[in-house]
């Protein structure tokens, strides 16, 4: 981290002992991809309230599908599930996936609930790949420590079914290719979610360490 031309922000929690180290952990930093995270744990929570159905089939509005990453954005006319999207957002990081869930789950009520969780610092500002927001300076934003705590929150089903935290932490360890899985063994089974935009690398996750699992959460702007 001090070698790097850029700044770095990481927290590192033992979730059976509750030790941590970290750097700068209430800087604020661009989230990316890792904001997703968030849209994840709103769309369960909603699920868990009964105000939608993970398993509604929702065809895919064009106006939803920009590029970036993902492949919704080239086919014709899918439909599919909400917990489907889910996937897709979290495994391919698809943005068009994750515009069709911020419509579903609603802005406002993202930026309520990890307020509610009293994690003030995740702020959904704009949709993917929204480049008028972005040169306004409406970033997604938070801290190294707010994503820690939002993954605790998923390990311990904190607010969540066990049902729902199961299934989200089914989703988030589905292969994908990241720098933390690269850092530890292949047989650690690893939960996270990547980010990367132009100067801004993020990976946040919870790594299943026999005996020891601890949540890694790394941001960096360069």
């Amino acid at each position: 981290a001090e070698e790097l031309d850029g700044v770095m922000g990481y927290v590192v929690v033992d979730l059976e002992s509750g030790e941590r180290f970290e750097r700068l952990p209430d800087e604020t930093f661009p989230l990316a991809s890792t904001i997703k995270l968030a849209i994840l744990y709103e769309l369960f929570k909603q699920a868990d309230e009964g105000r939608l159905k993970l398993d509604e089939v929702r065809p895919l509005d064009r106006r939803h599908a920009v590029g970036g990453s993902g492949v919704l954005v080239e086919l014709s006319t899918p439909a599919m599930s909400l917990r489907d999207y889910a996937v897709l957002m979290v495994v391919l990081s698809d943005n068009t996936a994750t515009n069709l869930l911020i419509d579903a789950v609603g802005m406002e009520s993202v930026n309520s609930r990890m307020a509610a969780l009293r994690l003030p610092g995740p702020k959904l500002r704009r949709k993917m790949i929204d480049m008028a927001a972005a040169r306004r300076g409406d970033e997604n934003v938070g801290s190294p420590s707010d994503l820690a705590r939002l993954l605790q929150i998923i390990y311990r089903s904190e607010g969540l079914t066990r049902a729902s935290s199961d299934a989200i932490i089914a989703i988030l360890r589905k292969p994908k290719p990241s720098a933390l899985r690269d850092g530890v063994p292949p047989s650690t089974p690893v939960a996270n979610k990547t980010g990367t935009l132009e100067g801004v690398a993020a990976d946040a996750g919870i790594v299943y360490l026999s005996g020891r699992p601890y949540v890694f959460v790394a941001t960096t702007t360069y």
